[in-house]
């Protein structure tokens, strides 16, 4: 029986979907509610039907779950970059886990799953984790504001302060939205497509406490560029690095392909445990320092290393994870479309004496075939692929050359689950370790470990 949109449903909520939400069943008709937790019997308006599903919000809550605790955020509902500060943290780590078993129970074929799968590493601080911003610039009743875009709608919610975003990047915001405005510069209408400032990006080197800014403008002539830069320094002696980057694109992609020094160093420093890392603009880096050490360190014991091992780390950024491996492996080759990252990468290896590691610009289809046809064979695949999950030619490549492991560094528990599918034609899953990168969301990190069968 189909419901329809506007009609009041009772649910019992069985489990968090992916996204967060609410999963209940109404004559065998599933519905998602955001806002609903497991365990909790609600009222739901339907506000949306598809074919397979429908949506809902909550009208009523019948029976409330233990776990369900007051959002201490007061944009919460409004913000839509957080789903989950409404469940316990206890409760949030169970539910991550069970968003990888539901990826792998729908797209997956891995036996004795709940044997494999560890239960999620959580944090002892879950608050004022991420060291990086991105915050949209608007207009609003003729003032200057930043923030991220409300849940499924167009409408930019100015963000003052953040809970879970580290301090210091919010200040510079605050700061820089005051300078925009006090020297009227323009800012963009992505409607009309016209102004000139559309984001504003801000990363701390934690340990450092560098902070590298970054504007997004939709033209490369930059207005009172030498008053805004002066105004920068004397407010914000913090920040290190002052880049402009080019977007004129009709895009949802925040950076373009053009970025310029506008005062300062191009590059800001990070240091996780004894590694320092240079990171440029564009460059990617963990967003939690602090998981990023839990989550490197299951990738070294998966990888069980002995000194001796070839690594090849695709998707490697400014080569962290490959850095993080190279003094127990044997060499470290890494690769990135990226090519600042590459720049990063290689000047990282130097700045720490490892010469047993090298980073080329390009896709691991293209360059493990080569190396192979040269005689070099890896033993070890680490990958770190974006939320989209792996091209489908480097899974063919992997099928090809066939090292004795694969470390599945993993953001997106369905596209790890249909990658995995794929390589199980010749690997056996070992084991799953999801870890809590992003607490508070829905987002959850996992290290899958996979052997040559």
């Amino acid at each position: 029986m189909k419901v329809k949109v506007g009609q009041h449903v009772p649910l019992t909520i069985k489990r968090l979907g992916i996204n967060g939400e609410g999963v209940g069943y109404f004559k065998k008709q599933v519905v998602f509610v955001p806002g609903a937790l497991p365990n909790e019997e609600v009222i739901a308006e339907i506000t949306n039907v598809k074919h397979k599903f429908a949506e809902g919000r909550v009208k009523r809550i019948r029976k409330m779950s233990d776990e369900r605790v007051k959002a201490p955020c007061p944009i919460y509902e409004k913000c839509g970059g957080c789903q989950l500060q409404h469940l316990s943290y206890e409760g949030q780590l169970r539910a991550k886990r069970d968003i990888v078993v539901q990826a792998f129970e729908r797209h997956g074929n891995v036996r004795n799953l709940e044997k494999k799968l560890e239960q999620t590493i959580g944090m002892e601080e879950p608050w004022k984790y991420r060291n990086k911003a991105q915050f949209q610039v608007g207009l609003l009743k003729g003032k200057v504001i930043a923030g991220l875009y409300g849940a499924n709608s167009h409408r930019l919610i100015n963000i003052n302060e953040c809970i879970v975003q580290r301090p210091e990047t919010t200040k510079v915001i605050n700061n820089v939205k005051q300078i925009l405005q006090d020297l009227k510069i323009s800012i963009y209408d992505e409607r009309k497509r016209k102004g000139l400032v559309r984001t504003i990006v801000t990363r701390i080197g934690v340990s450092t406490g560098e902070v590298q800014l970054v504007l997004i403008t939709s033209k490369e002539e930059l207005p009172k560029k030498d008053l805004l830069i002066q105004e920068v320094k004397k407010r914000l002696p913090e920040v290190k690095s002052i880049m402009q980057n080019v977007n004129g694109q009709k895009t949802s992609l925040i950076f373009g392909d053009k970025t310029f020094t506008l005062d300062g160093k191009e590059t800001i420093e990070e240091v996780l445990g004894d590694l320092s890392f240079d990171l440029s603009a564009r460059a990617f880096f963990q967003l939690n320092p602090t998981q990023t050490v839990k989550l490197y360190n299951e990738v070294k014991k998966e990888a069980g290393l002995t000194g001796k091992e070839k690594i090849v780390d695709a998707y490697c950024g400014v080569g962290t994870i490959g850095l993080w491996l190279a003094d127990e492996a044997g060499e470290i080759r890494g690769m990135d479309v990226i090519e600042d990252s590459i720049v990063d990468a290689n000047k990282n290896a130097k700045a720490k004496g490892y010469d047993n590691a090298h980073y080329v610009v390009g896709k691991a289809e293209y360059w493990m075939p080569k190396w192979v046809k040269e005689g070099w064979k890896p033993d070890v695949i680490v990958i770190d692929p974006p939320r989209t999950g792996c091209d489908e030619k480097l899974l063919k490549t992997i099928l090809d050359v066939k090292p004795k492991k694969v470390v599945y560094v993993s953001c997106n528990p369905s596209t790890l689950a249909k990658d995995v599918k794929i390589l199980t034609k010749l690997y056996k899953v070992e084991r799953i370790q999801p870890v809590d990168m992003f607490p508070q969301t829905a987002h959850v990190e996992s290290v899958t470990t996979l052997s040559l069968k």
